[in-house]
This record gives C-alpha cells, structure tokens and sequence, in this order.
C-alpha cells in the first residue's frame, strides 16, 4: 500500500499518471506526490530535473519572474518581516536573473542580496552578480533576516526540503521571514491542472500547508498562510506566538511595516517604485481574501436566516405576545427586514 511521501499516512489515493508516472493525493495532510519510487529515483541522480533541456525551457520564464512577479515577492517580503532586513537571499535562485532585476530596481541596496543555487544553466547564463553564490545554502556565510523561495519546492521530495528547512534555520536570524512560492493542491485541482510534471518542469510535490508545516516546524519555523492564493505562503523563523487569525497578522504587518524596510524600498536612486510594488500587491490579495470571506459568512447567514423562517413558512403572520410588554413580534417583519440586510451586504 502507498504511503504519503510527506506524512507517512495510509490514507492515499490515485490521482492521476502524468508521463507514465503514477501521481497521488493524501487524505490525511493533503500534499500532492509523485509514485515513491521515482521521488527515490530523484534523491539518488538517477532521475534529473535540471538538465539541458529544461534550462532552454526555463531561461526565458525565470528572466519574466525576476523582472516581474518575482520583484513584488521581494518587495512583499519586505512588508511582511517584524525585524529590519540587512541580508536577503533568493533560494533556489536558478541563473540568478532576480538578482539583476533587484540591483536595477534598488541600485542603493544590491550588496545585501543574495542568491544561491546548486543546480545553474552554463556559464553564459547566469547572473554575474558578485552575490550569486553556486553552494548550499548552509555554505553562505551570513545570517539572513528576509528571503523568497519562488517555483522551488516543487522539484524537491520531502527529504530534500526538509534539508533544505535545516539549512534555513541555520541561516537565519531570529524571526527572519521567507516567501515560499510553489503551486499547493487547491491551486493544481483548481486552476492549473498541468501543474504536476515529471519531466518537463519536474514539479514532483505539490505541498499543502498541513504537509510544508510538518517538514518546516520541527526546525523552528512557523507556518503562515497568504489568504488568497493557493499558491505561497510564509515562513518565519523563531516566530513570536501571536494568536490572530492570519489576514489579521498580515494587516497589522503590511500597514505598519518596519521604518527600516520600508525605507529600504522607497529610497535611494531607484526611487519609491517597489515600496509601491510591494504594499499594493500585498493589500490586494489581501483585501481580496477579506471580501471572499465575508461573503461566505453573508451567505451562511443568509442560510440560516432561511432555515429559520422556513419554520414558519406555512403561516402568513406569526404573533407572539411578550410575557413583559404585551406586545405582538412580527416574525415576517424580522425575516423580511434581516433579508435585506444580507441582501445589502452582498451586493
């Protein structure tokens, strides 16, 4: 029987073969995983994900991340940390292009960025970036306080992230904050079924928040979902307890950000662009999530609103006299009245 490649469970089913291999599902922590067999074929070297063939499919996807959306995430990063941000790193950073993209976009700040990569393209691609380091992260001498870890994790089978968590603890500074980008199972059942990729991309994991905590808790990390996407969220090392609901956390986080970072962003030659950057693209996921919220909590209500009044359903006008004033309760007046404040509140 198949057990989950991240908790262990017994509670798996069959997904789907992509390319031959078998893809499945847990029941128990909701990650998505490639057959066992070939998770240990990647572990060993027998299997690749970064050859040839995938840097020429690869190259001109990460130059649009780093000059793109992947800026934002740095920018995002720096609104989401609780301490000042003095060394940055991009995980995984591929031919380093995030690294040039974020020396133009803040010249004054580039020494305090960092890349490492243990897989990159040939020399004529990558960063020259003096920063662009090709070791293990465990290898970079510096403490970070910040980072990103975009379209990563996904390549890498439950041993090896959980390595890679070990070296980030290493490696950070109390209460240092990553941005984890990778494709969750919401996000490839619901929007990008072709997500999941053996060979191609080699996206052999896709894992929930209840799976990426079992791997990043025991080295100290916290766990923090970005309501709003199925595809990111947060790490924090040596987090304080905080018992807020997460678009709490991040509100209080993203509206008072720490005055270091956000000057970090908004000053120097590069002007304020990715303090702008950063706080818009933070907010509008953010206020988006709050909206889709509270419509499922109008809509609930709206339900048990007509739960409620289908009790009375068969009567046109229900009285009930008060035992203190002697008054009559119109029902259908309640009913009628609490509609519409649901219906205003949709709308």
């Amino acid at each position: 029987m198949t057990r989950c490649a991240v908790c262990s469970s017994h509670a798996v089913d069959a997904y789907q073969k992509i390319d031959d291999i078998a893809y499945y599902i847990c029941g128990a922590c909701g990650s998505m995983f490639a057959d066992p067999g070939f998770l240990r074929a990647v572990e060993d070297g027998t299997v690749s994900n970064y050859r040839d063939t995938y840097w020429e499919m690869e190259l001109r996807a990460a130059k649009e991340r780093a000059y793109g959306s992947s800026l934002q995430r740095i920018a995002e990063t720096f609104f989401y940390s609780r301490v000042p941000i003095t060394r940055f790193v991009d995980i995984g950073s591929g031919p380093g292009y995030l690294l040039d993209a974020v020396a133009a976009a803040l010249p004054d700040a580039t020494d305090m960025f960092y890349g490492v990569e243990l897989f990159p393209p040939e020399p004529a691609f990558r960063s020259k970036h003096p920063n662009y380091k090709l070791c293990p992260l465990a290898d970079v001498d510096q403490k970070f306080e910040g980072g990103v870890c975009i379209e990563v994790i996904e390549h890498l089978t439950p041993s090896m992230l959980d390595t890679l968590a070990k070296q980030m603890a290493q490696t950070s500074a109390p209460e240092a904050v990553y941005l984890i980008n990778s494709g969750q199972p919401n996000y490839v059942l619901k929007e990008d079924p072709g997500y999941l990729d053996p060979h191609g991309r080699g996206h052999i994991m896709s894992y929930s928040l209840e799976g990426a905590r079992r791997i990043f808790e025991p080295h100290g990390f916290t766990v923090i979902p970005l309501p709003g996407r199925h595809w990111a969220f947060l790490v924090e090392y040596q987090s304080k307890s905080t018992t807020k609901p997460p678009i709490e956390q991040l509100e209080a986080r993203i509206w008072s950000p720490i005055p270091e970072n956000a000057a970090t962003l908004r000053d120097g030659s590069g002007g304020s662009l990715m303090f702008h950057a950063g706080l818009d693209s933070a907010r509008c996921y953010l206020e988006h999530a709050t909206a889709v919220e509270r419509m499922e909590w109008v809509r609930s209500l709206q339900a048990d609103i007509e739960r409620v009044e289908g009790k009375f359903a068969n009567k046109t006008l229900v009285h009930d006299t008060s035992a203190e004033t002697g008054s009559p309760i119109d029902h259908a007046g309640f009913f009628g009245r609490a509609r519409r404040w649901v219906q205003r509140h949709a709308s």
